[in-house]
């Protein structure tokens, strides 16, 4: 419970209350609007693929939940069409320059509709322009928020209901660093297209570019 005091009255906030949205009244009155939830961001490299050498894929988690799993869950019971079908970034078919840049919305790709905004996820196909899921990056001194989520294939969507989602600056960037310095794990005992078992490949070196 949050308690917040205007004159000789005390509000008391419930805690449901600190994740919505807050009145448009309360700055006229002086009250304290309640803070957003912090989340915790993690970005997971993945093989993508049954090649010996598969793609890698870049997958966002918010609190452990990976994002594909709950826009899909929002697009469901919005009724909107073809809901869900997104995957990961797939960082070997995309140029998006520095990783690190481009997750924090500092990047100059021009692949961004406006200042901040990416695309946090793309298409179940493998190919980001085709069914991009995409959100405007907002970093201030404490936090990164992704917040205004859209699908640029159906520009009515309302996705105000989804996020925004807030991190801790540093826990963010600390996650953008892991993912940067990645590899994919060996794959021994894959076999090629005849058929044959393909040697363990060298580890890759970790990688800041796409």
């Amino acid at each position: 419970m949050t308690a917040v005091r205007f004159h000789s009255l005390v509000i008391i906030w419930p805690d449901w209350m600190r994740t919505a949205r807050p009145y448009r009244g309360c700055d006229r009155l002086g009250l304290v609007p309640p803070q957003p939830m912090l989340r915790k961001v993690r970005f997971e490299i993945r093989p993508r693929g049954q090649d010996r050498e598969p793609a890698r894929e870049l997958l966002s988690y918010v609190d452990n939940v990976s994002l594909v799993a709950l826009v899909s869950g929002f697009e469901h019971a919005a009724g909107h069409d073809m809901p869900g079908a997104y995957a990961g970034i797939v960082l070997d078919h995309f140029d998006g320059g520095d990783l690190t840049a481009y997750l924090t919305g500092r990047s100059d790709l021009a692949y961004r509709s406006q200042d901040g905004m990416i695309a946090l996820l793309g298409c179940d196909c493998g190919e980001v322009g085709c069914w991009p899921l995409e959100a405007k990056v907002i970093t201030t001194g404490f936090s990164v928020t992704w917040r205004g989520f859209s699908q640029p294939y159906r520009p009515r969507r309302d996705y105000g209901d989804f996020g925004p989602f807030v991190f801790r600056r540093n826990q963010y960037e600390r996650a953008v660093r892991e993912a940067a310095a990645a590899r994919l794990p060996s794959f021994p005992n894959r076999r090629q297209g005849s058929g044959s078992t393909a040697s363990e490949p060298a580890p890759r070196s970790p990688q800041v570019t796409w």
